[in-house]
């Protein structure tokens, strides 16, 4: 099963990682793909550079950042293969002791022959 894994850092927007802890994600990342776990990562600019698009009765909106609500703050994601959704949990927790504090959603992706009312 494939999982999105969406981060949302506890820091202060805008504030980076030490050399120190890119080096550790680094070795995380590169162990999570050798192991077949993480198939695909990123970490997302500041808000600042982006926008949110919302369409309601046909008629769209667009804000541009920054977002100031710290907690809707997305930092990065990830894409995951996971057995289960407690594996994918627990891989969450794994990249959070590597990342730091903050909020990570885990979703599953659909796959052709899913059946969204047993999800």
């Amino acid at each position: 099963m494939k999982f999105l894994c969406i981060y949302k850092p506890a820091k202060a927007e805008g504030v980076g990682p030490t050399q120190q802890e890119m080096a550790e994600m680094g070795k995380y990342i590169e162990d999570s793909m050798k192991a077949g776990v993480l198939l695909s990562t990123e970490g997302c600019l500041p808000s600042a550079s982006g926008a949110r698009v919302r369409r309601s009765e046909g008629n769209f909106k667009v804000v541009d950042g920054p977002f100031t609500e710290a907690k809707e703050i997305v930092g990065g994601f990830a894409l995951i293969q996971a057995p289960s959704k407690t594996a994918a949990i627990e891989i969450a927790k794994n990249f959070m002791n590597v990342a730091g504090d903050g909020e990570t959603e885990v979703r599953q992706i659909y796959e052709p022959g899913m059946d969204f009312a047993k999800s």
